[in-house]
């Protein structure tokens, strides 16, 4: 009886979770709250909730933390090389009389540069080059920004640091191997929706409006001519990282590291020694300032991942029952319900969805290799999509547009595209 009022409870304060986040609350906070609320409900004892829930879960995420540190810097590497600036400014001289061309390489360029490259500033950074650049050529607002953060969420799937932000829940996942497959096929499915999506928009490019829309987000001025040159070859840089991984199976540290001193040797910020040093201490600076909200949000997060997992148990019977026990309805069931992962709901790992992913690690019914990437699709479709994220909110800020358009032109293609993708997690992994 006691057990299932604890239940009870538990599902109670997982329901208030989403409403909280729904109406906006503090996601850091939220998660803490709920760490120490779960402890409770769940009668776990007062030894266990200092070591399994506020120890140990921080202290293990220690290496996780590493990898976002170093992604972080090499993404600001890329930005303050020039290097993401110049393959920009290539994008444009490129498809500067051909719109739809253009707009294509904008978003082929934007998911090359984001395989790599994490973060809100990153973002705005490569933002505010690409953005007026489809603009210019005479894409309306709203499709540019949806194509741009579309084309932004595609690479996730191979970006290592946000990859080691899920695999808080699936430790025994592997970032390599199988994965990289499935993830270069899960990318391929989104940017080509992507390029469908201005396929099928492509009569609404206008070029007689360009000055009007840089008029509107105060780009009319934006010279791409001060943008500095750098070496054809840096144009590889952003895809070094994966290419370590996949051909000489190297782990995420040493490629990125290699990765960054490539990108700052063959920019030239490497010729003078006080430069190197001075230009050293400016990216790690700024690229550690950029992530320490995000890694103590994972703290709060991974702390209540850790009182989740102590409570799974009592969840088990109900999972037990409801889910499918095909792999493949499952993977199925779950693209047709990944809107549910917007507004940081209980499919979005970094929302209510933390909740979810970290019972379902904990009953032991499916293996991490499956459940990373089963959830892994929808909560890339609110990464994608979502106005709660930090870098779409900028995007629809800096552009103008309305979030109901945003939502309205992105949600549909990210639905298709999640359905099209958990197929694809059933046939590398659920088999």
């Amino acid at each position: 009886m006691l057990s299932t009022i604890s239940s009870i409870l538990l599902l109670i304060t997982f329901i208030a979770f989403i409403y909280y986040i729904i109406k906006g609350g503090n996601l850091m906070i939220g998660f803490f709250v709920m760490a120490i609320l779960w402890s409770i409900i769940g009668m776990v004892p007062a030894d266990q909730v200092i070591q399994k829930v506020f120890a140990e879960p921080a202290l293990n995420y220690g290496p996780t933390i590493i990898y976002i540190v170093f992604g972080s810097w090499f993404g600001r590497v890329l930005v303050d090389s020039g290097i993401a600036p110049a393959i920009s400014l290539a994008t444009n001289r490129v498809g500067k009389k051909r719109p739809l061309l253009a707009a294509i390489l904008v978003v082929l360029v934007t998911a090359l540069i984001f395989i790599s490259a994490y973060g809100v500033g990153s973002v705005i950074a490569i933002g505010v080059i690409l953005l007026p650049i489809m603009l210019s050529v005479g894409v309306p607002r709203e499709i540019a920004l949806s194509a741009f953060s579309l084309a932004i969420g595609a690479p996730m799937y191979l970006n290592v640091v946000l990859y080691n932000q899920i695999k808080a829940f699936f430790p025994h996942a592997v970032y390599g191997g199988k994965y990289l497959v499935f993830g270069a096929l899960a990318m391929a499915v989104q940017l080509l929706a992507v390029l469908i999506f201005l396929l099928i928009n492509r009569k609404k490019i206008d070029p007689s409006k360009a000055e009007e829309n840089l008029r509107i987000i105060g780009a009319e001025n934006n010279d791409l001519a001060e943008v500095s040159s750098v070496p054809k070859i840096a144009f590889i840089v952003p895809i070094i990282p994966v290419l370590m991984n996949m051909i000489f199976k190297w782990d995420a540290i040493p490629a990125l590291t290699l990765a960054t001193l490539i990108a700052i040797v063959i920019t030239g910020k490497a010729n003078h020694y006080k430069d190197f040093v001075k230009f050293l201490n400016s990216t790690i600076s700024t690229a550690i300032s950029d992530i320490a909200g995000l890694i103590m949000f994972l703290m709060a997060l991974i702390m209540f991942s850790g009182a989740a997992q102590l409570d799974a148990v009592r969840f088990k019977p109900l999972f037990e029952m409801i889910l499918p026990h095909n792999n493949l309805i499952l993977a199925v069931a779950l693209g047709v319900l990944a809107p549910l992962a917007l507004f940081r709901g209980p499919l979005h790992v970094w929302g209510a969805g933390a909740a979810t992913a970290a019972v379902l690690s904990g009953t032991g019914l499916f293996n991490d290799a499956f459940l990373l990437p089963l959830l892994y699709v929808p909560s890339i479709l609110a990464v994608s999509t979502d106005i709660t994220q930090s870098w779409n909110v900028w995007g629809l800020d800096y552009m103008k547009v309305e979030s109901k358009e945003f939502l309205k032109l992105g949600v549909p293609i990210m639905w298709g595209v999640s359905l099209i993708n958990e197929v694809l997690v059933y046939y590398f992994f659920g088999r």
